[in-house]
């Protein structure tokens, strides 16, 4: 008898990856979400449709159904924990949900990168409200600490089967985000890239196809259940390290405008010009993935190469985070002629 497994989720970055590396493993598989993308999974996969934010449709789209696996893509807030939970309290055998590394940033008193142990503790303030931007990264982090915080209650009180992957960025060929591809086209454009002129965080992003590779792990058995694991690569680079190997890549030469974060951010440039200069970005110890799952991470070089190949092996894409490249060649030439 096949293994069922359930993706919440399932059409953005790594979604579609998840359904056909379950697929691979002889998972019969199924989606469930709004509709609203378009998605070019295989037609064996069955779509199930609804807003998981109205529970009631949650349950409509689920009648008596039970997985073996789910995978949850999309479960940001505590309230839709609470939906999660009551619905698969005792139809699922396995529930990997992808949590963040930003639960670590909204806590005081640690230092990157961030262990596991990191999570409990005190928790920052709510940001002034005149800082839009700090309120919703704070928001993410505080909600997703919700969802965690329930799951690890569940365990403890019922044994549910939870597994949390806190993420990092994810650097993949579907990322909807386009960073890397914004980069990617600004090089090739020729023109400079505008960057903050302060010293930025290090980047410790992640593949996709190591996440991918860490729900499968999971999957089988009982490895990990009723805990949180680190997943990231295990280089920490500078951006202008990352930018220099990416035109090394590309084959193009890289020209890099520092601009007081200040102008940037008053044009609205950001975080378009260097979707990588963001001030809550989190770095993630992936040490214990290591030694308990096993995990071994692609090399940076490996797949920022392999995400080169594949932006050349299809069209030029528009994108909104290119929009207002004109502006941004605008504001280095006003500065090339202060100089």
């Amino acid at each position: 008898m096949s293994m069922r497994a359930l993706v919440i989720g399932g059409t953005r970055n790594l979604g579609p990856s998840i359904v056909q590396a379950l697929l691979k493993h002889g998972y019969e598989v199924s989606v469930f979400n709004r509709g609203q993308t378009a998605d070019d999974l295989p037609s064996q996969v069955l779509r199930l449709r609804g807003d998981r934010g109205v529970p009631a449709q949650l349950a409509a789209a689920l009648g008596e159904k039970s997985f073996d696996l789910v995978v949850d893509t999309t479960l940001y807030t505590g309230r839709e924990a609470l939906a999660a939970l009551a619905q698969f309290s005792d139809r699922v055998g396995r529930y990997i949900f992808l949590s963040t590394g930003q639960v670590y940033l909204v806590r005081t008193g640690v230092n990157r990168p961030f262990r596991e142990e990191h999570y409990h503790g005190s928790l920052m303030a709510r940001p002034p409200e005149s800082q839009v931007d700090d309120i919703r990264n704070w928001l993410y982090g505080i909600e997703k600490r919700e969802v965690e915080d329930a799951m690890a209650l569940s365990w403890k009180n019922s044994r549910f089967p939870f597994t949390s992957l806190r993420l990092p960025m994810v650097n993949s060929e579907r990322d909807h985000y386009d960073r890397i591809y914004g980069y990617f086209l600004r090089l090739n454009d020729g023109g400079p890239i505008l960057v903050p002129a302060e010293p930025g965080l290090p980047l410790r992003h992640v593949y996709g196809a190591d996440v991918v590779e860490g729900i499968v792990r999971l999957a089988g058995g009982d490895l990990g259940t009723g805990e949180a694991y680190n997943i990231g690569q295990d280089e920490a680079v500078t951006l202008e390290e990352f930018l220099r190997m990416l035109a090394r890549f590309a084959g193009r030469p890289l020209e890099l405008v520092h601009v007081p974060r200040a102008t940037l951010s008053r044009a609205e440039l950001l975080p378009d010009c260097s979707p990588f200069s963001g001030l809550w970005m989190s770095a993630l110890d992936n040490s214990r993935s290591k030694r308990e799952l096993g995990m071994e991470y692609t090399r940076l070089e490996v797949y920022l190469q392999k995400l080169v190949s594949f932006f050349e092996s299809g069209p030029r894409r528009e994108i909104p985070g290119y929009r207002r490249r004109q502006e941004e060649l605008e504001m280095a030439r006003n500065l090339d002629l202060c100089h």
